[in-house]
């Protein structure tokens, strides 16, 4: 009796074995060398780019400049009263004396510097007006003159402030003081210009004090400017 073999229908021949294993080695070898070639282009246009946050690392250094009282570059103009928004802050009365910071405030789209004592003049009610003095101290704000001034270098929106306080009691026999300062025209360190502001202290519920020393002289005066970390707030 003959046996029959019967074949597999799937099976295949021994030299199309050969074949196929050695066409899917070639397409191994094509695959990673295409691979290779891409990976290559890759990191040829990566060294071409700034690493992830670096360059908004560098945009945002260079925008941090900041006004804490340093001197001032060179190449800033001089702050000016038409750049500059005036006013009265944080005033109040202590250890003898009234007042309050003029805050120098830098109104316009540039940076200036500032340095020096403000030219401050007190106007009465009547219209009588009086230059308020340098002071080398200050009760009011704990501030002693130490030369030379601090330059301060405003960025725009940035402050700095000056000191303007009286002694508000009458000195010697004097049972009253004279009339108060109702405004006080200011002017910055070395500008002609000025801006005229009023005198009233409402941390002190009352006008700038116009009290003289036993001398006679008037006590009103102002600080150097300077910064507001630097004086109580």
């Amino acid at each position: 009796m003959r046996l029959h073999t019967v074949r597999d229908p799937w099976a295949r021949p021994a030299a199309y074995r050969t074949f196929s294993r050695t066409a899917a080695r070639r397409r191994t070898i094509t695959f990673g060398v295409l691979v290779a070639a891409a990976c290559g282009l890759v990191m040829t246009a990566c060294g071409s780019q700034v690493a992830p946050g670096t360059a908004s690392s560098a945009t945002s250094s260079a925008g941090t400049a900041t006004s804490s009282g340093s001197p001032s570059a060179a190449g800033v103009d001089a702050c000016v009263t038409s750049r500059l928004k005036i006013s009265l802050t944080n005033t109040g009365a202590l250890a003898g004396q009234a007042g309050g910071y003029l805050k120098f405030t830098n109104d316009s789209s540039t940076p200036c510097r500032i340095s020096g004592w403000p030219a401050v003049t007190g106007l009465t009610a009547a219209g009588q007006a009086t230059r308020l003095r340098h002071m080398q101290s200050s009760m009011f704000g704990a501030w002693q003159y130490t030369a030379p001034p601090p330059a301060v270098t405003l960025q725009p929106g940035d402050s700095a402030y000056a000191i303007v306080a009286a002694t508000n009691k009458p000195a010697g026999d004097n049972t009253r003081c004279p009339a108060p300062y109702v405004r006080l025209r200011v002017s910055p360190p070395g500008d002609a210009g000025h801006v005229t502001i009023s005198a009233w202290l409402p941390g002190a519920v009352s006008y700038l004090p116009a009290c003289a020393s036993a001398d006679g002289s008037p006590t009103a005066g102002t600080s150097t400017i300077t910064t507001l970390s630097s004086l109580p707030h």
